[in-house]
């Protein structure tokens, strides 16, 4: 029997009216052919009276129900950690706002492999579902990776971006590292003890009992605190997401969609504009894209996007005619003073603090370290600013003109020099790296504001 389709369990227990109708027309239908074999079926115009019922909105939150498979956890911190949570109701709520956001795809990959829906909840415990969220241990993100499993696991971390705060990546990281876990110790319950601790933890801990003749399951071990503690933290979520209304909570409908999709995202585009051209606030944005450090989002391929956003932002960029990005990059030495390097750019050395907030500097405001400092432009450099391409994402024709351009430049006097074009310069960094105007130095080699930068191109320069 297949019922009419989109029919789908709703948030109040309509389940057990549709199997209580299921079961009165299994057997309305088995007596009627016990009676009179011959009769024609009845089901078919059974069910077309429910073309008019209204059928509720489809909430993720019993599909994450359906998908629990951990066994009841025997811990009086169980209980403890529920009456923690259902007293704060206010904390739940804001876990389920951010949640909602990232909860229909961490549910997709939990479920493609097969692993427990409890699992799905484990950034409640970890991150409340902060993507920014960052602990006194230096971990990071959504799942709370420190920076050295983060490697492991394929995370990447450097000045542009942390990518234990993108949602995608650190998504399947997680997983990855709890199937490897659940691999080594057969048990979710000892895979998620040693996810917070680490497996070295959980296996001196199982060899200590294995020495003593003791259990080995996670009850039965000897863990730090907070490890203790961790794992009834999540059975006292999956509880009140199974009875919400037994703890008083009311718990906000999720509905059972994609959220958010992928989108190719520019090399480098300004996260204000970014924001803008989806139609969005930054704020989220962000939230969505949250592992860029910078206010530039250097690209990591793909941009995360609302479902309804992801169109107009794709015919919003190919309409954009404007630079994408209004900030260089100044490599900055150590021992350079930071009152320099702004009247160099024409700032106050407070719009270069504000625009670099981490960088270190001694009582003179000199750089304790060489780094690269966020610079932002002025608004006639902004304009006049070409971005760089990659060698591979640089169309021939656009290498071909470029090199056209510069053969047809005047001929170079014996005064000048070469420079030749790296990853990451614009026209605007080269000016002010040799102290000339970035109108001079498109003359001087025959570019406009329309010609794109490929590294290996050479520049003249006086």
């Amino acid at each position: 029997m297949i019922l009419r389709r989109g029919l789908r369990v709703g948030k109040f227990g309509t389940i057990g009216t549709i199997l209580a109708l299921a079961t009165a027309l299994i057997a309305g239908s088995a007596f009627a052919q016990s009676a009179a074999p011959a009769a024609a079926p009845v089901l078919p115009s059974a069910f077309e009276d429910l073309e008019d019922v209204p059928l509720p909105d489809p909430d993720l939150w019993n599909r994450i129900r359906v998908g629990f498979a951990l066994e009841a956890l025997d811990s009086p911190l169980v209980a403890q950690h529920e009456e923690w949570y259902a007293s704060r109701p206010e904390y739940i709520k804001r876990f389920v706002d951010r949640g909602s956001r990232y909860l229909h795809y961490i549910v997709e990959q939990v479920g493609r492999r097969g692993m427990p829906m409890e699992i799905a909840l484990l950034p409640v415990v970890e991150s409340g579902f902060n993507p920014k969220a960052y602990s006194r241990a230096k971990a990071s993100g959504l799942w709370q990776f420190i920076p050295s499993t983060g490697k492991n696991y394929g995370l990447s971390q450097d000045w542009w971006k942390d990518n234990r705060r993108d949602i995608v990546a650190a998504t399947d990281a997680a997983l990855n590292y709890l199937e490897r876990l659940h691999g080594m110790f057969g048990s979710w319950e000892l895979a998620l003890a040693a996810y917070n601790c680490g497996e070295g933890c959980v296996a001196r801990a199982i060899a200590t009992n294995q020495r003593r003749g003791l259990p080995t399951d996670y009850s039965s071990l000897n863990l730090p605190p907070e490890t203790r503690n961790y794992v009834p933290k999540l059975f006292a979520v999956k509880n009140i997401v199974l009875s919400p209304t037994s703890y008083g909570i009311e718990l906000e409908s999720v509905p059972d969609q994609p959220y958010f999709t992928e989108v190719k995202a520019p090399a480098r585009i300004d996260v204000k504009i970014a924001a803008k051209l989806a139609g969005m606030s930054e704020d989220e944005f962000v939230a969505l894209n949250p592992a860029h450090n910078k206010p530039v989002a250097a690209s990591t391929g793909m941009f995360i996007l609302p479902v309804d956003r992801a169109e107009s932002f794709k015919a919003n960029l190919e309409a954009y005619d404007k630079p994408l990005v209004s900030w260089t990059t100044y490599p900055a030495k150590k021992g350079e003073a930071l009152d320099s390097i702004a009247k160099r750019h024409g700032l106050a050395t407070s719009q270069l603090k504000a625009a670099n907030p981490d960088l270190k500097v001694d009582k003179k405001n000199r750089l304790r370290a060489s780094v690269s400092i966020m610079v932002p432009m002025k608004a006639g450099a902004a304009a006049t600013m070409v971005r760089v391409a990659q060698v591979s994402a640089v169309a021939p024709t656009s290498h071909a003109r470029v090199a056209a351009q510069a053969q047809s430049a005047p001929a170079m006097p014996s005064a000048l020099k070469l420079y030749t074009v790296r990853a990451g310069d614009t026209l605007y960094g080269i000016a002010q790296r040799y102290r000339m105007a970035v109108d001079a130095l498109m003359s001087l080699n025959g570019l406009s504001t329309s010609s794109i930068l490929q590294p290996g191109l050479k520049l003249r320069l006086p």
